[in-house]
């Protein structure tokens, strides 16, 4: 499922979408699951230098966040609790 233009008003520049199963979850600190994590996008915010990876539910609604320096940065550093499914990262649409 493709991500909408902007998430959190930031520009989604990758995203992967983890299909039927999610990538993984985000428990409580009683260690039920909170939310399911279907979609990651890596966005910028305009004029801002990092980019930021969200994690976000089926509803493309940020659940976490985190800033990196760069694109690579934010693929590399995936944490392991979102690597149930294989990423496969998309570029979006570059047209203004």
């Amino acid at each position: 499922m493709k991500p909408p233009e902007l998430i959190d008003g930031a520009k989604v520049l990758e995203w992967v979408w983890s299909g039927d199963n999610p990538f993984g979850v985000v428990k409580t600190c009683a260690s039920e699951v909170a939310f399911e994590i279907y979609g990651l996008a890596i966005c910028q915010y305009s004029g801002d230098l990092v980019v930021y990876r969200f994690s976000c539910d089926k509803n493309w609604e940020t659940v976490q966040d985190d800033s990196y320096i760069s694109i690579d940065e934010a693929k590399e550093y995936l944490p392991a609790q979102y690597q149930c499914v294989k990423a496969t990262w998309t570029c979006s649409d570059k047209t203004t």
